[in-house]
């Protein structure tokens, strides 16, 4: 059996032979070859669209690396000639220093070299005695600055000065550094019991958190200042953001404090305290 091409124009004819030729089917079929032909022809058209982008693309980054090492290349020749003119000055400046010094030093030769007057001792001056070590050892008189007589007040005035003992200086305090635990700590007017007093007196109780039944304790720290103010307000412990909002407004109302010290100078430290909402 022979091969049949359906798309011959032959055997198309002989397919719609006695029929209506305007039927579409029969348009199509003589106009496949074309169809096909221009299917071909955008495929390979695309194709070499697709390598052509490859290939401008590859042309670009290699351009661009080119550029890149050119200028690479352009700074490092800039640094050198800059560390090149720097070294040059660097050496000018240190000529410059040691000539300077040489002149220096013969000004000061020319100076030094006055004629030096020997000093000439008068015979009727006493006689200067030198003791050794051993015997200033084995004496019992004082060896001092100052000459006093052993009766008088400024002899006993000096040995009791010698006799003090100097004071430790306490060391300094740092003006902002927050201690935790001082010498004396900060305290609130009454102490505790006032404290606990006034923060049950001045809580105004949640309403969403108590018609929620929510109740605990929050712990807040706070900062005593210097002048016994309170700064830097913050909740270690939450337990619901009505209380925690609550227990902070409450902290940051309450009077000055009685300071902490620290070497005898008020410091500023860090201070932890328990507000408790219970619901009756």
């Amino acid at each position: 059996m022979s091969k049949i091409d359906l798309y011959d124009q032959q055997w198309i004819d002989l397919v719609f032979e006695g029929k209506n030729e305007s039927y579409g089917a029969y348009k199509i079929r003589q106009n496949t070859n074309h169809r096909n032909l221009m299917g071909m022809l955008c495929l390979a058209a695309g194709l070499a669209l697709i390598v052509f982008t490859f290939w401008a693309i590859s042309l670009a980054s290699d351009a661009i690396a080119s550029a890149v090492r050119a200028a690479q290349h352009e700074t490092e020749v800039t640094l050198d000639a800059i560390e090149e003119e720097v070294e040059e000055q660097e050496e000018d400046e240190v000529v410059y220093e040691i000539q300077e010094m040489e002149q220096l030093v013969a000004e000061e030769t020319v100076m030094n070299s006055e004629k030096f007057t020997a000093y000439e001792m008068e015979d009727d001056a006493p006689e200067q005695v030198t003791k050794t070590q051993d015997e200033v050892a084995q004496s019992d008189v004082a060896i001092g600055a100052i000459d006093y007589d052993q009766g008088s007040d400024e002899a006993e005035h000096v040995l009791k000065v010698n006799e003090k003992v100097v004071d430790e200086v306490p060391p300094a305090v740092e003006e902002n550094k927050v201690f935790e635990v001082v010498e004396q700590m900060p305290q609130f007017k009454g102490g505790d019991a006032a404290l606990m007093k006034y923060l049950s007196d001045h809580i105004k109780y949640p309403p969403v958190a108590e018609e929620n039944g929510i109740q605990g304790r929050v712990v807040a720290t706070f900062v005593v200042e210097r002048d016994g103010s309170i700064t830097d307000v913050k909740i270690i412990k939450s337990v619901d953001p009505s209380l925690d909002k609550e227990a902070v407004r409450v902290l940051k109302s309450m009077p000055k404090w009685i300071p902490g010290k620290q070497n005898g100078a008020a410091v500023r430290v860090k201070y932890t305290v328990p507000v408790a909402f219970r619901l009756q």
